[in-house]
């Protein structure tokens, strides 16, 4: 940047602080300081996709996936992991979530899938995590194996990378690192 667009955007950024032109010297550092703690430039994005009845996180079942609603859980994790875009998507309907996948699944660095109850049960969303590029981790609140027999068995967990569970939400903190150490 040359120096005449520099001075422009450190008076505006004078103006917009309500400093004084004598103050410029104390300022140029803390203008500095601003401008380069605004250029946190994500390098990873990750989809969080949510499939049936995990809309109901706080109140449903809390002895087993625990009070903390969902949405806060996420602003949690993107005030922690600035440096990454989180996008979030929710459904209950099967079809919404392999369209998800199918529109993310070129794109995203990584797809951290709670699939709810589909996972042991749809071939499609385990054909749509075959079909796509983006890596895809499985995620459950829940040991799933210390429940009933059915669960016991993921059509996901085959064309996934990796299966997280069993330690809340913290699960998706989990596998949130886990594509931070793969990026």
């Amino acid at each position: 940047m040359n120096y005449q667009i520099f001075l422009s955007f450190f008076d505006n950024f004078l103006s917009k602080n309500n400093l004084k032109k004598e103050q410029k010297t104390i300022s140029l550092s803390k203008f500095v300081l601003v401008s380069l703690s605004s250029l946190i430039i994500p390098d990873m994005n990750l989809v969080i996709i949510n499939g049936p009845n995990l809309n109901l996180l706080g109140k449903r079942e809390p002895e087993i996936y625990g009070h903390e609603n969902f949405d806060r859980y996420l602003d949690d994790l993107k005030t922690r992991y600035p440096e990454i875009t989180l996008d979030y998507f929710q459904s209950n309907i099967e079809g919404e979530l392999i369209n998800k996948i199918h529109e993310v699944g070129f794109s995203a660095d990584g797809i951290i899938l709670n699939a709810g109850g589909y996972t042991h049960t749809s071939v499609a969303i385990a054909d749509a995590i075959s079909g796509i590029t983006t890596p895809t981790i499985e995620v459950h609140i829940s040991n799933v194996f210390k429940r009933e027999d059915f669960r016991h068995k993921s059509l996901l967990s085959p064309v996934a990378i990796g299966t997280i569970g069993g330690f809340g939400l913290d699960s998706y903190r989990l596998a949130i690192e886990a594509f931070q150490k793969q990026h």
